[in-house]
């Protein structure tokens, strides 16, 4: 789908949409949309957990009961196939339901225990939301990325101010509607559009927090806007993915994960894999698998299709020059080359004995684009995963769990699968993001919950201590006396 095709479905999607809020559009327009949300907030924190709960429940209903509407708008927002948006509904729902109902738990008020020194103070910890939330999504997930920070917000407390991708503002614009639909009310849900403009007037907006998915490099212009007013932030950036083969590894499967999480949504998936490093003994015979996998996709606009569009024109580009740059440098095509270019999409390709120093193995491709290179060993594998700047996920395959725990334990990365690809961003319990140039912060599960909330510690004395060293009038043998009995129960 070209981009103008993809923006006039867009339009068309919005107009059919029913009741909801109005989306404001354009920088000039944050100011008011925030206030708005601003205004909003005491009362949907006034409803307590259980009340937000009901609602957030009744929102991911409505969802599920239009899930196709929301499938046909994600694709023809994106190109995406219809089974790679249901997998985005799915999440959205799943993700949804973890929020609201462990929110209380995670951020509700608990006790803590206060100490000898302290005894006669109770002692609580708890979670109390930030206020408005502004969420910056990104375009090749856009229901399922924001939905992580967008559930945790709402389910602490805060309002949101959701900046959709400007290739895909009829998602964000559906997902506030129907929640608006699902519980009359003030909207705790606002939308506003545009591009970089009105996301960099977010971040100058004063808002409580700002949770940004995309590039590394975008990330960083928005920690430097969010400076100005030391607005707090959670960076998704990019991602180079690496996977790790052991000699003992089931290849039939590690085969198939490999393909799936390289090529699925076209590769433009910040958790998708872009490296394979699988020791040298059984690298032809997972090569073989590889190519056969990857050179039986379908590409295109046919019904059938495993992979669509490249959404960016100008990612085709950077796709094409990473694989241009490995093969100038000695790299060798297993699957594809020159002809799997052909605007806007691209066809699986399969490349091998990559040189480390390539683009294609240092910057994130973010296309159909696989590099599997051979190690002697797993060690060898450790240190080409971490070589990179980039540490948001990886993956492992060995029939051996206690080496495949041993090794995720010293991958520098924020997430990792054992036998799996990409199952940690499934877990709703789990936290999702990255080290380095992968960013910071973290969205859903507890942690994810918790970015979103401010803690608050409280003491409440329960009656007057025998000695009293916080104040001028204490007897002068009161801190001698405190501090042998300190002495007596902590220094040995």
């Amino acid at each position: 789908m070209t981009a103008g095709a993809a923006a006039a479905a867009a339009a068309a999607g919005n107009s059919a949409l029913r009741g909801g809020t109005d989306t404001a559009s354009g920088p000039e327009a944050v100011g008011p949309v925030v206030a708005d949300a601003r205004a909003a907030q005491p009362w949907w924190e006034g409803l307590g957990f259980a009340g937000r709960k009901k609602v957030l429940d009744a929102w991911r209903v409505l969802i599920l009961r239009r899930a196709e509407e929301l499938v046909d708008l994600i694709r023809a927002e994106t190109g995406k196939t219809a089974d790679d948006a249901r997998l985005e509904v799915v999440l959205v729902a799943d993700h949804l339901r973890w929020s609201a109902a462990h929110a209380a738990r995670v951020l509700g008020r608990r006790r803590v225990r206060s100490g000898l020194l302290m005894f006669n103070q109770s002692a609580t910890v708890e979670y109390r939301p930030l206020g408005v939330v502004g969420v910056i999504g990104p375009w090749n997930y856009p229901a399922f990325i924001p939905i992580g920070p967008v559930a945790a917000a709402l389910a602490a407390g805060n309002t949101v101010v959701l900046k959709p991708s400007e290739l895909t503002p009829g998602v964000g614009r559906w997902l506030a509607d129907t929640l608006a639909e699902a519980v009359p009310g003030p909207a705790v849900l606002r939308v506003v559009t545009g591009g970089g403009q009105t996301g960099a007037a977010l971040c100058r907006a004063a808002v409580d927090k700002i949770s940004f998915t995309g590039s590394s490099a975008t990330g960083r212009r928005v920690m430097a806007a969010c400076a100005q007013n030391l607005t707090p932030v959670v960076i998704e950036g990019g991602g180079k993915d690496a996977m790790i083969v052991a000699a003992d590894a089931d290849l039939d499967a590690a085969a198939d994960a490999a393909v799936w999480a390289a090529m699925s949504n076209a590769g433009q998936t910040c958790v998708g894999l872009e490296r394979v490093y699988v020791v040298a003994e059984v690298a032809d015979g997972f090569l073989r698998l590889v190519g056969d996998r990857a050179g039986a996709l379908r590409t295109g606009e046919r019904p059938d299709a495993d992979l669509g569009p490249i959404v960016l024109p100008r990612q085709i580009e950077v796709i094409r020059a990473h694989v241009q740059d490995a093969v100038a440098r000695g790299a060798r095509l297993v699957l594809g080359g020159p002809e799997s270019f052909a605007p806007p999409h691209v066809a699986p390709i399969v490349l091998a004995d990559v040189p480390e120093d390539s683009i294609a193995l240092t910057e994130e491709t973010f296309g159909p684009v696989l590099v599997v290179n051979r190690v002697a060993s797993v060690d060898e594998a450790v240190a080409r995963a971490n070589a990179v700047s980039y540490g948001l996920g990886a993956s492992v395959y060995t029939r051996d769990r206690a080496q495949g725990r041993s090794i995720a334990g010293r991958l520098r990365a924020g997430m990792v699968s054992v036998n799996a690809v990409i199952a940690f961003a499934g877990i709703p319990a789990l936290p999702f993001g990255g080290v380095g140039d992968s960013g910071f912060g973290r969205v859903h599960g507890p942690d994810g919950l918790r970015e979103f909330s401010r803690s608050q510690a409280v003491t409440s004395q329960r009656f007057r201590p025998f000695m009293q060293p916080n104040s001028f009038a204490r007897d002068p043998g009161t801190m001698r006396a405190l501090l042998r009995m300190v002495r007596a129960l902590y220094g040995r």
